[in-house]
C-alpha cells in the first residue's frame, strides 16, 4: 500500500508573503510538488503568477476553503493525487482563511494524506501598522507549526522585538523564523510531522473583507498609475494582478500602503481589489484607472 502523500497548508493574512514563498520553492525545491489554491476574489492572480513553473496546479475560487469548499476541496485533492501522485502536496489557502476548519477536515476525511504541518506567514510591517490582531488571523497565527515572519527588513530591532513577543503570546509551540521575502531553507518547511488532534468545530466563519476585480486591455501611463496606486485609501488593504505599460507588463503587489511593481510575462490587465467596504469604492476606483488609459 502506498504512503500517504505529506500535505503542508499555508495560511496567514492578505498580503503577508505566500505566494512569494511558494515562487521561491518552487525555484529551490527539486521535487514533484502540486499545489492547491484558494484566493479571495474574482481572477485568479496567483495561480496565473506561478503558471509556467514546474509544477502542478489546481484552483478553489468562489469561496473559502475552510468553510463553503470543503466537498471541493476533497474532490481536488483525490483528482492531484490520482493524477500527479506529488511528493508534497501544498494547500495555500485565501488570507481570510481559518485553518482549523481545514485542518480538521485533513484529519478526518482524507486518508490518502498526512498533515505535514501548518506554515503561517505574518507581514512584520502589516503587524506594526496594525498591532490590533483581529479574529481570523488569531487563529491563523495559533495554528501554526512554523511562523515565517516576513518583511523584517521593514521594521526596527525594537518593532520585531514586540512582534515577536506578541506572536510568542499566541502561540508558544512554533518556531518563529525572520525572514526577508520569504527566503528561507526549504527543509525547514517539509517533514515537520507534528502530531495534532483537532477537535470538531462549529464553524461560522464571516469575513470581514470584500473584493472587486477590474480587467483592461488598455496600456496604461506609469506616471499616472503611480500616482493613483500612492492614493489608494486607507480601506482597500490588499490589491494585486497585472498591468500593461508601454514598456511592458507588470506584477502590481500593494498592501496597507505600501507597494511595488515587477516585470512580468505578457497579460492583459487585471487587478483585484479587497478591503472593507471596497465595493463602494469601485466606480471612483475604475474612473481613476480609466483616466491613466494611453490614448
Amino acid at each position: 500500500m502506498p504512503g500517504r502523500t505529506p500535505l503542508t497548508v499555508l495560511t496567514g493574512p492578505l498580503g503577508s508573503g505566500k505566494t512569494t514563498l511558494l515562487r521561491h520553492i518552487l525555484t529551490v525545491v527539486p521535487r514533484k510538488i502540486a499545489i492547491l489554491m484558494n484566493e479571495f476574489g474574482e481572477i485568479a492572480i496567483d495561480t496565473k503568477i506561478l503558471q509556467g513553473k514546474n509544477v502542478e496546479m489546481a484552483d478553489l475560487g468562489g469561496g473559502c476553503v475552510c468553510c463553503s469548499l470543503l466537498g471541493e476541496f476533497e474532490a481536488a485533492v483525490d483528482e492531484i493525487i490520482a493524477t500527479v501522485n506529488p511528493d508534497y502536496l501544498v494547500v495555500e489557502t485565501t488570507g481570510v482563511a481559518e485553518p482549523d476548519a481545514l485542518v480538521f477536515d485533513i484529519q478526518e476525511s482524507l486518508p490518502q494524506v498526512r498533515l505535514d504541518g501548518v506554515i503561517t506567514v505574518i507581514d512584520a510591517d502589516g503587524l506594526v501598522k496594525y498591532p490590533q490582531v483581529g479574529h481570523t488571523s488569531r487563529i491563523q497565527i495559533e495554528s501554526g507549526d512554523i511562523l515565517l515572519l516576513n518583511k523584517v527588513d521593514l521594521v526596527s530591532e525594537q518593532e520585531l522585538a514586540t512582534i515577536t513577543g506578541k506572536l510568542q503570546s499566541l502561540n508558544e509551540i512554533a518556531s518563529i523564523i525572520p525572514t526577508i521575502r520569504c527566503q528561507i531553507d526549504p527543509d525547514l518547511l517539509f517533514g515537520i510531522g507534528r502530531e495534532r488532534l483537532q477537535p470538531s468545530l462549529h464553524h461560522h466563519h464571516q469575513p470581514e473583507f470584500e473584493s472587486f476585480s477590474y480587467t483592461s486591455q488598455a496600456v496604461y501611463d506609469r506616471t499616472c498609475f503611480t500616482e493613483f496606486a500612492d492614493s489608494l485609501s486607507s480601506d482597500i488593504y490588499r490589491a494585486k494582478g497585472f498591468v500593461q505599460f508601454p514598456e511592458g507588463t507588470h506584477l502590481f503587489n500593494f498592501v496597507a500602503g505600501r507597494w511595488d511593481l515587477e516585470l512580468f510575462e505578457p497579460s492583459s490587465t487585471e487587478l483585484v481589489f479587497i478591503g472593507k467596504h471596497v465595493t463602494q469604492q469601485k466606480p471612483e476606483i475604475c474612473d481613476r484607472l480609466q483616466s491613466c488609459e494611453q490614448k
